[in-house]
């Protein structure tokens, strides 16, 4: 169900950028049409603005929005099956979005005759004292763009970062997303994501700790064991990357033995190799007469 809300959830953003432009496109040529038809943008004295300078900025505007529009549509279209790829396009919406802003300031100013040349001058200045008072901000941004050059984490990997274990569903120009598997959402800014463990780079490892009793004979048991691991693992694959390992004797706890199993499995399956484990442990030592033990007490009388 989580599966089919959240393809949903895309699925609407994907023709809502689209439905934007479309409006954004129509009321552009609803504007010029007006503009043209009836001479609705006049000279305004007061503001000393020139009406086919509106005009145009206005026009401009509704076409860069409406661009805007196509062009996250466009980049939701692909679903590529690589991380890295995933993350590009991800980066790439958020990128445009930062620039369709900036531009739309610009144009804004225009129409009111500020010089932009003069603005961008200036802008030297303005960043030195913007740097200060916004450190943060751009130290997010510098580490976000290291972390894609260093290919650190990709859309889609699975990391650990503070004790926080999730997957990565988006990379922004300041932030990145973590989803856990309980669909809770973290939000973490960019210079923030230190040791950071990456999990997807290489298999991982489910365990399993199974209780057998005191009474079992453990040198017989040992001896079924690797066909038992043999059968478990004809029976999940591709679950299960390789066949199940037996380690020994784990841990003596008051009312049985435990004994390790693990088995290589994909990150993204690391709890459920660990329950079809359990599970086909429990089945097939069953079948060798090996019951799960319960706590027990022993009580003698003088």
């Amino acid at each position: 169900m989580k599966l089919k809300s959240a393809q949903g959830r895309s699925s609407s953003k994907k023709f809502g950028a689209l439905l934007r432009a479309v409006i954004l496109a129509a009321i552009a040529a609803l504007v010029y049409y007006l503009g043209r038809r009836y001479g609705i943008f006049q000279e305004i004295p007061k503001l000393s603005l020139n009406g086919k300078a509106v005009l145009r900025g206005i026009l401009i505007l509704l076409a860069m929005f409406a661009g805007e529009g196509i062009m996250l549509f466009l980049l939701s279209l692909p679903n590529p099956k690589n991380n890295r790829i995933r993350t590009m396009i991800s980066l790439a919406k958020n990128v445009l979005r930062y620039a369709v802003i900036l531009a739309a300031i610009c144009v804004a100013l225009t129409i009111f005759n500020v010089d932009i040349v003069t603005i961008l001058a200036g802008l030297g200045i303005l960043a030195l004292i913007i740097g200060f008072g916004a450190e943060s901000l751009i130290a997010d941004i510098v580490t976000g763009m290291f972390i894609l050059i260093d290919n650190q984490y990709n859309i889609g990997d699975i990391i650990e970062v503070d004790g926080f274990r999730g997957t990565v569903t988006e990379i922004n120009v300041r932030s990145t997303v973590l989803t856990d598997v309980g669909g809770n959402i973290k939000i973490i800014n960019n210079s923030d994501m230190k040791n950071v463990l990456n999990r997807s780079d290489n298999a991982s490892i489910s365990v399993s700790d199974f209780p057998i009793p005191y009474e079992t004979d453990l040198e017989a048991l040992e001896k079924n064991i690797p066909a038992l691991l043999q059968k478990i693992f004809e029976n999940n694959q591709p679950l299960m990357l390789r066949e199940p390992k037996y380690l020994g004797v784990n841990k003596l706890d008051d009312s049985a033995v435990a004994l390790r199993f693990t088995v290589e499995v994909k990150e993204g399956d690391i709890f459920t190799g660990t329950r079809a484990l359990n599970h086909d442990l429990f089945i097939e030592m069953r079948k060798l007469g090996v019951e799960v033990p319960f706590p027990q007490i022993d009580v003698h009388q003088k």
